[in-house]
């Protein structure tokens, strides 16, 4: 029998295969392998920021530095590649502080049990001042490293391709469902964003666990720096701007619920695929502005919490 917790994410599975049907009907040349490819390619940087912040919103919190975090990743990057670090050592480096800088912020939301919207919002304004701290204007990156990643294409059948980064965002997306739904952090993750008092009296982890989320979705987020550094070969402050909204939309409209304790790996991947196609559909359309992404990401949002709201309702009322 099908469960009303899944409801959201089969309602996001067939939105996607939805519109990416009427784009195909519509525009030609839309219904096409190297489409969907370049949907994953666009979106790597933001498919593994999203991934992060699943595991953020089931456990019950929120998480508004991960687009600071990018920036700030690409600013360090960029500028210790041009001062001749080798990529060997900055990437790991900028990864282990974006954990670094989650794991701080989780510490501070558990021990001093504030809540987690203050606590990522003034991490979103000290990375991104940071980035200012180290330079006002682009870094471009020359690098042979950096430029050899970026222009590297992978073959696939039918003379269509994918970028390295798509590769690395797939296995993030791998990784974390592995995580979620098959090791006890996992586990820890759902039961936290259940109820943290049930956690308590279970005797869960739940002070580890909280602070193991944040350092997740910290290194998620300097690896979407990575990636991104790699898509646009510089470093900015005003890189990925408004990303944590966009990442938070995507979980939303995956079925993850926004207080907790239910979400899913495969419908945050299928959030940022229906941004993409929305973003595609736009182009291929070529007389509408940028803006109606925006417009309709809104409406989809209002649709999907006002779904998630009727099913809790009714859940309430079963157990009542």
């Amino acid at each position: 029998m099908l469960k009303k917790q899944h409801i959201p994410i089969l309602v996001t599975m067939g939105l996607f295969v939805l519109m990416f049907a009427v784009g195909s009907f519509r525009y030609t040349g839309f219904f096409s392998l190297q489409v969907l490819m370049n949907l994953l390619i666009d979106n790597a940087f933001l498919l593994i920021t999203a991934v992060g912040m699943t595991f953020v919103i089931v456990s019950g919190g929120i998480d508004l530095s991960v687009g600071s975090v990018i920036a700030l990743t690409t600013m360090i990057s960029a500028s210790l590649v041009q001062a001749g670090w080798p990529p060997g050592l900055v990437i790991p480096m900028v990864l282990l502080i974006g954990a670094l800088f989650g794991w701080g912020m989780g510490a501070i939301i558990h021990y001093f049990k504030i809540e987690p919207f203050i606590v990522t919002l003034s991490g979103m304004f000290l990375a991104r001042g940071l980035c200012y701290i180290i330079s006002i204007n682009t870094i471009t990156i020359d690098n042979g490293f950096y430029t050899s990643v970026a222009q590297t294409k992978i073959s696939l059948p039918g003379g269509n391709f994918v970028s390295i980064s798509v590769i690395i965002a797939l296995l993030v997306v791998f990784l974390g469902f592995y995580i979620a739904h098959y090791t006890r952090f996992g586990r820890n993750t759902y039961a936290l964003g259940g109820s943290e008092q049930s956690s308590i009296l279970m005797g869960l982890p739940v002070g580890r666990t909280k602070m193991l989320i944040y350092a997740f979705s910290g290194f998620c987020s300097a690896l979407a720096g990575v990636v991104f550094t790699f898509y646009m070969l510089s470093g900015y402050g005003l890189h990925a701007m408004g990303m944590e909204l966009d990442a938070i939309a995507a979980v939303v409209i995956g079925g993850t619920l926004l207080t907790g304790g239910v979400g899913y790996i495969v419908g945050t991947f299928f959030g940022v695929m229906i941004q993409g196609v929305i973003q595609t559909i736009i182009s291929f359309e070529g007389t509408l502005s940028s803006w109606w992404t925006k417009i309709v990401i809104g409406i989809l949002l209002f649709m999907f919490i006002i779904l998630q709201r009727l099913l809790s309702q009714r859940r309430w009322a079963q157990r009542r």
